[in-house]
């Protein structure tokens, strides 16, 4: 049996509906870790509203699992709030308006997705949010805040519904970061990140951060 290959397109055989997006970007200001997958044939349509002379970044972990539908709107969709009119007149043809400043645009930063975080089918992530190591989206969310790690969230706008461990487990897995060591590694720990056994998760990972 093979190990698993982050540079593969499709990593389920004879199927075109799913795909780790790594390999397929090819937007400078898009960047993604290893072995994220969408359920989708390609990626980039997901990204709206981004446009070079904004500049800003769409930043994605490793082992993010993204659903159908969802869509990461970017800063280029945000309008002039500060003036009389919200009208993009500089964006269509015929109106005689330069770009408004940089400054004069409510601009959020980049968007920065976590490890491990599971976004639902059909969510919403708008510009500038951060969204912390394992947590999940659900279905249909609109999340235009910052999300902590191992939070769950659902709605619109999105709010937190409950933590899915303690702060004791919390805590553990964001300094052990299961995801950014070696493929053999994470293969070996696969019943330890599967089991819902918690206080046997967590036992291991105190026994393995010590070794």
């Amino acid at each position: 049996m093979s190990a698993p290959n982050p540079n593969t397109v499709h990593p389920i055989a004879g199927y075109d509906k799913e795909i780790y997006v790594k390999p397929t970007i090819k937007n400078p200001n898009i960047i993604v870790g290893d072995f994220t997958y969408i359920a989708d044939s390609e990626f980039e349509s997901h990204v709206t509203h981004h446009y070079d002379f904004i500049g800003d970044k769409l930043i994605i972990g490793k082992f993010c699992q993204i659903a159908a539908g969802v869509e990461f709107v970017m800063n280029g969709a945000n309008h002039q709030m500060n003036a009389v009119s919200t009208f993009p007149f500089y964006t269509l043809e015929g109106w005689k308006m330069n770009p408004p400043a940089k400054s004069d645009l409510p601009f959020k930063g980049d968007t920065i997705i976590g490890n491990d975080v599971w976004i639902g089918q059909n969510a919403t992530i708008l510009p500038g949010v951060h969204i912390g190591d394992g947590a999940i989206i659900g279905a249909n969310s609109v999340v235009g805040s910052n999300v902590e790690p191992y939070s769950i969230v659902v709605g619109n706008p999105a709010e937190v519904t409950r933590y899915r461990f303690d702060k004791d487990l919390t805590e553990l897995l964001l300094k052990f970061k299961w995801w950014d060591k070696p493929i053999e590694e994470i293969n070996a720990l696969i019943p330890i990140l599967t089991s819902s056994d918690l206080d046997k998760v967590k036992a291991e990972i105190r026994r393995l951060m010590k070794d």
